[in-house]
């Protein structure tokens, strides 16, 4: 009896959206924070001695593995929480949600060779606002006005908070608008359209979170891997982990980081829609970057202070004034 209380009690939390949502914030927050850590760890840090030295540069294989991790990761949740519970959602919305999602990344990380950092770092820190305006263009869906102004607080005070002029440039850039700043619109109009394929899938066939990260790994497993076979990169990577074993342990924590943080990133897509988690992922790096300088005492510009007071103001707003009125059923 006391057994059957306690395992109500814990339903009853977990039926709580407040509480659903700070786990899932939570825990997009820690696990992407080590990822940041491990990723920068990989791509950034030197392998070998005096002039054998070089550096990773396998970015696609990295993605690659890391979507292996994520779907048998979602597979074992599959296996041991839902059972033989069908899914319904037609396979070609995986397959369209995998490559907008894919095409994002590649875009945004192509885009850095025509702009700078800071360019880039503004331009995703606005991912929420395609994603609303393609939420309401394509599958008609309503926000209360308030949730505009919540959305604009946030992506503006990230915006000022991870801005971070070229003072290095004397000379400004002559151009106004060019490729990069193309690949950069492409990037958010993906990302959009991803979180389209995703509110449509919970809408129409309530998609499960474990079942949407399986199938969108799966797919971003066949299109990368063909990438990395015909571009015989997977060949080098597996050359470089003979030269320096050492790696492996790194990656295969990324790996594992990785799929953890994907299962909540796709529970807050399931329980709250791709909006929530498009805020929850952008204020991600700005409490990142606020804890290091809570930390270590990093001394923080006027401008970020704003960016701050911004950001917390929206997320407040958000809290209270931002939520869409539920429809009363008669």
């Amino acid at each position: 009896m006391a057994a059957a209380r306690g395992a109500g009690r814990s339903a009853w939390i977990w039926d709580n959206m407040r509480v659903r949502f700070i786990v899932c914030f939570l825990g997009v927050f820690v696990c992407y924070f080590y990822y940041g850590i491990l990723q920068e760890t990989i791509t950034r840090g030197d392998y070998g001695q005096g002039d054998q030295k070089e550096k990773f540069r396998f970015a696609r294989t990295l993605v690659f593995i890391q979507c292996i991790f994520s779907a048998l990761f979602a597979k074992i949740l599959i296996i041991f929480f839902e059972g033989s519970k069908p899914d319904l959602t037609k396979s070609w919305l995986y397959g369209l949600c995998s490559l907008s999602y894919l095409g994002a990344m590649v875009s945004s990380n192509s885009a850095l060779q025509y702009i700078n950092y800071p360019t880039q770092v503004l331009g995703k820190s606005c991912k929420p606002i395609p994603v609303m305006i393609l939420g309401v263009t394509i599958l008609r869906k309503k926000y209360p006005l308030a949730k505009y102004l919540c959305v604009l607080l946030i992506v503006s005070g990230v915006a000022l908070f991870l801005y971070k002029p070229n003072k290095s440039s004397a000379v400004a850039d002559d151009h106004v608008f060019g490729f990069g700043e193309i690949l950069l619109l492409v990037s958010l109009t993906l990302d959009g359209l991803t979180g389209v394929a995703q509110d449509h899938m919970r809408a129409r066939f309530q998609t499960s979170a474990n079942h949407m990260m399986l199938n969108i790994n799966l797919w971003s497993t066949l299109v990368l891997g063909f990438a990395v076979l015909s571009t015989g990169e997977i060949w080098e990577f597996l050359s470089f982990t003979e030269r320096h074993p050492s790696i492996i342990y790194n990656i295969v924590l990324f790996g594992l980081t990785s799929a953890l943080g994907q299962t909540f990133i796709f529970m807050t897509v399931v329980y709250f829609g791709p909006l929530t988690c498009s805020i929850v992922t952008t204020t991600r790096k700005f409490f990142t970057i606020l804890g290091s300088v809570i930390l270590f005492g990093n001394v923080m510009s006027t401008m970020q202070w704003f960016g701050t007071m911004l950001v917390f103001l929206g997320l407040g707003f958000d809290a209270k004034f931002g939520k869409t009125p539920k429809k009363t059923t008669n």
